[in-house]
């Protein structure tokens, strides 16, 4: 029973879980996103930092200097990823912008293709250029609407980016440390990084309502502590590539989420756009499967 039907109920709540995140962002109303985004990374490291402490201090200090650069490289990657994400939803719907940042797959495989050396299949093309021309309906729709959705949809895009850049960085790393303590040292260096942005930005760090702290700290529990957890626990019973197809969903999620809470109505461009870009990272998925077994490390919304 167990390695049947539990890991994938672990994968449909842990799906659901970082579904979430989208949502609580816009929740948070008219709080500056960055802020929105330091406290989720802040939160996170110090629901981490007990575990931390008590396992894995010893393989902290035997960390060598590579490690340590690449790793907060990664981590300052994740908090310009946040950034950048988090602020897409002040222009763009969460579908659009949940729609968009979940083109990373391709991104990374275009980077491991520049520097790890990783061919292209004929599927791998053709599924590219479908997820790509969804993407296109979708930023299309939304400029029909608002040249600002168009504006929050390059955000998103470039949220996308940043996350495939944090991955790139980890990929090396991961092979030596845990992923408890990957995360922990890339959430700190996200955090500081987003802060030194709102320091510029002189935006509020304080004063805000008992609400809206709960709202942080459920970014940092719910889509980040308790729905990546779950997807890293499913890969003990289910494949990477198979976790991997069922996180594309999390636009479905996000944005069932973002019409049952926010209200927010999907358009006709952004259920066809949606529709072909996830249609075609499926594809995509089941095509770099087959050419080599994926590795993947569960970091993301």
């Amino acid at each position: 029973m167990k390695k049947t039907f539990i890991p994938y109920m672990a994968i449909f709540f842990g799906v659901l879980s970082v579904s979430t995140a989208a949502v609580l962002v816009k929740l948070a109303g008219d709080i500056p996103s960055a802020v929105t985004a330091n406290y989720r990374l802040i939160f996170a490291g110090l629901i981490l930092l007990p575990y931390i402490v008590l396992k894995k201090k010893d393989e902290l200090r035997k960390l060598g200097k590579k490690e340590w650069l690449l790793t907060m490289l990664a981590g300052f990657s994740l908090g310009i990823h946040f950034i950048v994400w988090f602020e897409s939803f002040q222009y763009t719907s969460v579908a659009s912008s949940t729609v968009i940042v979940t083109l990373q797959p391709i991104f990374a495989f275009i980077g491991t293709y520049l520097f790890f050396n990783e061919r292209f299949s004929a599927g791998t093309v053709i599924s590219m250029i479908i997820a790509i021309f969804g993407s296109f309906i979708i930023a299309w729709g939304d400029f029909q609407i608002a040249g600002e959705a168009l504006y929050g949809d390059f955000l998103a895009l470039l949220g996308a980016v940043f996350i495939t850049i944090y991955f790139l960085f980890g990929q090396g790393v991961r092979t030596k440390i845990s992923v408890m303590s990957y995360t922990f040292i890339a959430y700190g260096c996200g955090a500081v990084i987003i802060l030194i942005y709102n320091l510029i930005r002189q935006n509020p760090l304080t004063g805000f309502q008992s609400s809206e702290w709960l709202i942080f700290i459920a970014l940092a529990v719910i889509p980040t502590i308790f729905g990546l957890n779950l997807l890293n626990w499913a890969l003990k019973w289910l494949s990477a590539s198979y976790i991997s197809m069922a996180i594309l969903f999390e636009p479905i999620g996000a944005s069932l989420l973002a019409y049952l809470i926010l209200g927010e109505l999907i358009s006709w461009s952004q259920w066809l756009g949606g529709t072909i870009v996830i249609f075609g990272l499926l594809l995509f998925v089941a095509s770099t499967r087959r050419n080599r077994k994926m590795k993947i490390t569960i970091s993301h919304e």
